[in-house]
């Protein structure tokens, strides 16, 4: 049935290992395996499980809930709502977070349940996204979760690049070390966990650089597309092919490139802009924006050019190709592309093993 994107598993599982291995001979003690772009496919995220990752993370409680079963501990990544609580402390073992009157329902929550709910206090440290921002006064904050008898400080961490595109630097870096060594001193206690951030601070360990203070990174990008995502660079030694979608031709026929007739917007809003290329071999796929946006895809096929899309159809120019009606069309995909077609339903998941 398609569409369909096809995983290989032995590549996954490959990918997995490597970066296991990189961080830890660099002195990674904890790996969180981000499988929030799997949308708690079983399958994937157990060949991930499997690999040596030493938490597994999702921004979605709904999908740890899937692997309440796993011995691995679980990581909430998104900051908790108020009113999932309850859901947290039962279904994650530690979560991230940044508002103590969030950490203090977690508290409350977590002894309902005589269980001890672990956080890590995030920190903004110029990326905009969550955290307490870095400037400002944050002991308060730590003496008063250090008193919550259901509550473990398990650490401190960062996000970079995933909003305000901030690179990882040996100066933000330092920043997250002098929070440490604040606390610490403060409270005379030690932190487990010093989470660096994601996949973006790969580009630390493979230049040899990586800051002593970090001792967790949280990997999702680079497990399932094989690049860092500071600079984009892929990997070497990883696999870069381990997603590839594949959609059937449902219309194959010569049209004129440009609209006739006055042009409005189309069904999302936008006036798009032809260009007028003569009478071409045009391919409808039976995809659309519903599933995937067409600048999130590529044709494997070089000769293939995607001319836009529908909600549920793909519009691709064929004149360099030799297909006919039913033939599939293979397109690799980047981050915000598997995320879409993993979270669509209409897209079947097939697995490879080999």
């Amino acid at each position: 049935m398609y569409p369909q994107i096809c995983v290989n598993i032995e590549k996954l599982k490959h990918n997995t290992k490597t970066l296991v291995k990189m961080c830890m001979d660099k002195g990674i003690t904890s790996i969180f395996g981000v499988a929030k772009v799997l949308s708690g496919d079983k399958t994937i995220t157990n060949a991930v499980i499997e690999s040596g990752i030493t938490h597994i993370a999702d921004s979605r409680i709904e999908n740890l809930q899937l692997f309440e079963t796993s011995e691995l501990p679980k990581v909430l990544l998104r900051l908790p709502m108020l009113s999932e609580v309850y859901a947290v402390v039962k279904y994650s073992d530690v979560s991230l977070n940044s508002e103590i009157e969030t950490i203090r329902k977690l508290n409350d929550a977590a002894a309902k349940i005589n269980k001890i709910h672990q956080v890590i206090l995030m920190f903004d440290l110029g990326d905009l996204r969550e955290g307490i921002w870095f400037e400002n006064e944050y002991l308060t904050i730590v003496e008063q979760i250090l008193k919550l008898k259901n509550i473990k400080l398990l650490g401190i961490g960062t996000n970079l690049t995933c909003y305000g595109t901030i690179i990882p630097s040996a100066e933000n870096i330092g920043i997250l070390n002098d929070i440490k060594k604040i606390i610490e001193d403060k409270f005379l206690i030690q932190l487990e966990i010093i989470s660096g951030g994601n996949s973006s601070s790969l580009h630390f360990i493979l230049n040899n650089n990586l800051p002593k203070v970090i001792n967790n990174l949280r990997l999702g990008e680079a497990i399932f597309l094989g690049r860092e995502t500071a600079y984009g660079k892929n990997i070497t030694d990883l696999y870069h092919d381990i997603f590839t979608l594949k959609a059937e031709i449902i219309e194959l026929k010569s049209k004129p490139s440009l609209p006739i007739g006055e042009t409005g917007v189309d069904a999302f809003g936008n006036k798009p802009i032809y260009e007028d290329l003569g009478i071409i071999d045009r391919a409808i796929v039976a995809i659309g924006k519903q599933d995937v946006y067409p600048g999130n895809i590529w044709p494997i096929d070089k000769n293939i050019k995607i001319l836009g899309a529908s909600s549920d159809h793909l519009i691709i120019d064929v004149t360099k190709s030799n297909y006919k009606l039913g033939d599939i069309i293979s397109f690799g995909t980047g981050y915000g592309g598997l995320l879409q077609l993993m979270t669509s339903k209409y897209v079947k998941k097939e697995y490879e093993f080999k």
